[in-house]
């Protein structure tokens, strides 16, 4: 049933409202689990039952866990309303993330990661992307660089929340606290402000009233089909690439705690691991700007150059200025990264099996995801806690999705309409 639009005046179009309110549930979403890992890995690593590897390979699975799950996501969007799937993944988060705190054995901490990440996964970028996708063709970087703006947003916010709370109140009571806030500020704003297509509220993709004709007809989503995607080099160039982008990535964030605590307080700690998100926030919508103004390949070879160039700074820096300049850089890449992804997907190959495409390339990147913090973790234990060779080797990882990006080439949906093949 299409809701009736037809009053509609205002000069606002209802895609923005669909951006705000994606950025506030990827605020909690990303806030309570993202950028949390490195608190909640922290805590388990100075229990006695667990120790830093042990805690790395759990984070490792929540990612993993995120990406197989995505493939059912994916098709569970393209069928029906995303806010069912939203709803879901936020109820198994919650109830995952209360957990946390009270778990007493290794496979006990390994099943809860494991449905924690596939929580995440239902609940966040999967479907996030995919509705801001349907809404925006135009300023559809811009409208992804601010929805996705609540991916760092959460970091900035809650993650330095969390740690003054675990440090007052104690990571037992902390837990189901965040799991609280993780089912408040989502499902809510979920139910009242999202809605799965422009179509679906009478109104044109970028803005205007569908008229009659164009309402009983539908919209026919411009792109290739999922078959023919998988054919093509650039589809693996991106998703290979991002193997090991977000292995670099995601190993580099979720040790920051640990390589800030070599050189600074706790009290500062809290202070340093703000620097990555807020970075982030003003990277993204600063690349939101300019991917407008130029080629979104080459933005992204920029910020690919950028991660390697700040990892190194974090690995091989003795002070702090090289720790806080480094993290400063890199989350100005963590922000961009993450939005280029889909980005680069809707523009190679449309929207028509947006949600299965990006989500299959989610689940390589998963790959790399949950490799990152374990691989990482494991040099820091066998380095008695220098973090120098982890970050070389998350350098060395970038150094490689770049390259594979690069082999990939450029390959997309304009070319096929112009008459080569997808193999070509």
């Amino acid at each position: 049933m299409t809701e009736s639009f037809a009053n509609e005046t205002t000069d606002i179009y209802y895609g923005w409202k669909i951006v705000a309110a994606i950025m506030f549930i990827l605020t909690f979403a990303s806030g309570l689990s993202f950028y949390n890992h490195p608190v909640y890995l922290n805590e388990l690593a100075s229990r006695d039952d667990f120790d830093l590897g042990t805690a790395s390979f759990a984070v490792s699975l929540f990612f993993l866990s995120g990406g197989v799950s995505g493939l059912v996501v994916g098709k569970w969007v393209e069928r029906v309303d995303p806010r069912y799937c939203i709803s879901f993944g936020a109820l198994i988060s919650a109830v995952a993330l209360s957990c946390i705190a009270y778990v007493e054995t290794v496979g006990q901490l390994y099943v809860v990661y494991i449905f924690f990440g596939a929580g995440f996964s239902a609940s966040s970028l999967i479907p996030a992307t995919t509705i801001v996708a349907r809404w925006f063709r135009k300023k559809r970087a811009m409208a992804l660089s601010i929805a996705s703006t609540g991916l760092s947003l959460g970091g900035v916010i809650l993650t330095p929340l969390t740690i003054m709370l675990v440090d007052e109140l104690g990571f037992k009571t902390v837990a189901p606290m965040m799991g609280f806030l993780y089912l408040a500020g989502v499902i809510p704003v979920a139910w009242i402000w999202l809605r799965k297509s422009p179509e679906s509220m009478g109104l044109k993709v970028d803005g205007g009233l569908l008229d009659k004709e164009e309402a009983d007809s539908g919209a026919e989503d411009d792109g290739l089909s999922f078959a023919a995607v998988r054919r093509m080099k650039n589809f693996w160039g991106i998703s290979t690439g991002y193997i090991f982008l977000m292995m670099a990535q995601v190993g580099g964030i979720a040790h920051q705690y640990g390589l800030s605590r070599e050189l600074l307080s706790e009290e500062e700690t809290a202070i340093a691991v703000a620097i990555l998100p807020i970075t982030s926030i003003i990277g993204r919508l600063a690349g939101g700007w300019v991917i407008d103004r130029m080629s979104i390949r080459v933005f992204a070879i920029c910020i690919m150059i950028l991660q390697v160039l700040s990892l190194c700074m974090l690995g091989f820096g003795a002070s702090i200025f090289t720790l806080c300049v480094g993290l400063a850089l890199f989350g100005a890449t963590v922000g961009n990264l993450l939005m280029l992804q889909p980005l680069l997907i809707a523009d190679a190959f449309g929207l028509k099996d947006y949600s299965r495409i990006f989500s299959m390339a989610n689940l390589m990147s998963s790959c790399g995801t949950a490799v990152g913090p374990a691989l990482l973790g494991y040099f820091a234990v066998i380095n008695a806690g220098d973090y120098t060779w982890p970050y070389a080797i998350a350098a060395a990882a970038g150094a490689s999705g770049l390259v594979l990006f690069l082999l990939g080439g450029r390959e997309s949906f304009d070319l096929v309409e112009q008459g080569k093949s997808p193999e070509k």
